[in-house]
């Protein structure tokens, strides 16, 4: 055993060490930290001779924890990387999709002349959709292009060749993926039904205000059981106005207008008024189409009613709710008996969609970890952005599709929402083991 005096000697020293050195290793402020590490190794050699239990157990803890604090540095040095290509990358794909909402609102809103204000304000409110959608496909080209970078650099071959293993790269790939799910999920299952709901009603009451703005130049418009063809629109003016109107199974009615006037109504239920000039009505019945009336006047006032364009149905949209509410509504829907199948799988796959779009960035940081690594090794920078770009536009393309075929095809919500998600899993799971065993 050692001596009073010179355990407390070494007790002294070491006490020192420990809170110099390890302050000074957690703050950054140490510069030889391999130093450090040999006077812990040395002192665990000397009290092994010596079978000094205590000291043995107490330089192994610090030399295990100076093994720690090296894992922390490299997790972290690794997270910051990935989270810099990641912003730069969500950046990118934010002016993308908030480029093509732009577009969007300006066939229907910008070149209607609303006021900017409300403008601004439906902007404001398509932004939680523009970053829920935009997170995933940034981690994904974020990734592959930070781990093909460091396999480039050999940054990874050093991190072998030192001992480590892929753990510790996976690690803060997939804290990180799980990290930015979590944020995503937040914008999509709350703030996007907000922003869609606020939407929605601004846009009705910009529609109440000004009619003009349903109506665009050289177009059809289909209302509840009529229809108009709209030639040229020229701020109030409309010319060349054709109208269907379809009032029972078999009378049908077509009125022509070579030029008609937009009003707003002071009527309550009436969105709009069409002042015709020199219309001319046709009223026939299906059955007997030899049999028609023909009506010509100089001027005629058509009114067109706010349930025929705007859905007064006060029910809230499946996009509208959050994932709770849309849980609750479900379990209602598959309590009752004459539920309708068609609906019901509608509000299955919303209810999906805000679980597997956010949470496809997890999925992406799988796939993203063992792709770079294996054809990262020449200008994998480069590569990664190519093959994010693709795979991005593939995964849209699959998720346009899983929608399309759920709510026109009745395909089950959960298997096309999550179908895309768990191939890229797949994918990325093959991958890692192909890795492994290299």
């Amino acid at each position: 055993m050692l001596s009073f005096g010179f355990s407390a000697y070494i007790k002294r020293i070491f006490s020192s060490i420990k809170y110099l050195g390890f302050k000074g290793i957690l703050d950054s402020r140490v510069s030889n930290f391999r130093l450090l590490k040999w006077i812990f190794v040395f002192g665990f050699i000397i009290a092994r001779k010596r079978s000094d239990h205590k000291y043995m157990c107490f330089f192994a803890d610090r030399i295990y924890r100076m093994q720690a604090v090296k894992r922390f540095v490299m997790v972290r040095y690794i997270a910051k990387e990935l989270f810099v290509y990641f912003f730069v990358c969500f950046l990118f794909f934010f002016v993308v999709f908030f480029v093509n909402q732009l577009l969007l609102m300006a066939e229907t809103v910008l070149k209607k002349r609303v006021p900017v204000k409300y403008v601004l304000q439906l902007i404001v409110y398509c932004m939680p959709g523009v970053v829920s959608q935009s997170a995933p496909f940034a981690t994904l080209v974020g990734f592959l292009m930070c781990l093909g970078r460091m396999v480039t650099d050999n940054e990874v071959l050093i991190l072998r060749a030192t001992g480590h293993r892929y753990g510790i790269l996976l690690v803060p790939v997939l804290i990180m993926g799980m990290l930015i799910s979590l944020f995503s999920f937040v914008m999509n299952d709350y703030f996007l039904p907000l922003g869609t709901l606020k939407f929605n009603r601004l846009y009705k009451s910009i529609i109440v205000s000004n009619p003009a703005v349903e109506l665009e130049s050289n177009s059809i418009k289909r209302l509840n059981d009529s229809t108009l063809i709209i030639g040229e629109v020229d701020k109030q003016h409309v010319s060349d106005l054709v109208f269907f109107d379809v009032k029972e199974a078999k009378d049908q009615r077509f009125i022509v207008s070579k030029d008609a006037v937009v009003k707003k109504s002071t009527h309550d239920g009436v969105l709009m008024e069409l002042d015709m000039t020199s219309p001319v009505v046709l009223m026939m019945n299906k059955n007997t189409k030899r049999d028609f009336d023909v009506i010509i006047s100089d001027e005629l006032r058509l009114n067109v009613f706010e349930d025929s364009i705007i859905d007064t149905n006060q029910q809230i949209a499946p996009r509208e709710m959050t994932s709770s509410d849309l849980k609750k509504k479900i379990n209602r829907m598959k309590a009752l008996t004459n539920v309708n199948s068609k609906q019901l799988n509608t509000y299955i796959l919303e209810y999906n969609k805000k679980f597997s779009v956010p949470f496809g960035s997890i999925f992406f940081a799988i796939l993203a970890f063992p792709l770079a690594l294996v054809f990262g090794k020449k200008d994998g920078q480069t590569l990664g952005l190519i093959f994010g770009i693709i795979i991005s536009v593939m995964y849209w393309a699959a998720n346009i599709l899983g929608q399309m075929f759920g709510l026109r095809s009745g395909y089950n919500g959960f298997w096309m929402m999550w179908g895309p998600n768990f191939f890229i899993g797949i994918v990325g799971f093959i991958l890692y083991l192909r890795l492994r065993r290299k």
